[in-house]
């Protein structure tokens, strides 16, 4: 699974597709409200990982706060 870093508000997340990072981002991206979870294996392979660390449930919120900043939100018209 490939890996990429993603920077917001002075802090360094690294993330996947699937990871904490990703689905805030993703919920946001799609208008979701936010939903703490996170696809250890990859977006929607096996279970999502509801049961957030600290450390997951920033990454989740960042992400989600990122996208918001960026105002990069899904065109559904």
């Amino acid at each position: 699974m490939e890996t990429y870093t993603e920077t917001f508000n002075g802090k360094e997340y690294t993330a996947y597709h699937g990871s904490p990072f990703d689905r805030g981002a993703a919920d946001s991206y799609y208008g979701r409200g936010r939903d703490p979870h996170y696809y250890p294996n990859g977006s929607y392979n096996g279970e999502p990982v509801v049961n957030l660390t600290a450390e997951e449930l920033e990454a989740y919120n960042a992400g989600f706060d990122h996208n918001e900043y960026l105002r990069n939100f899904k065109d559904w018209g």
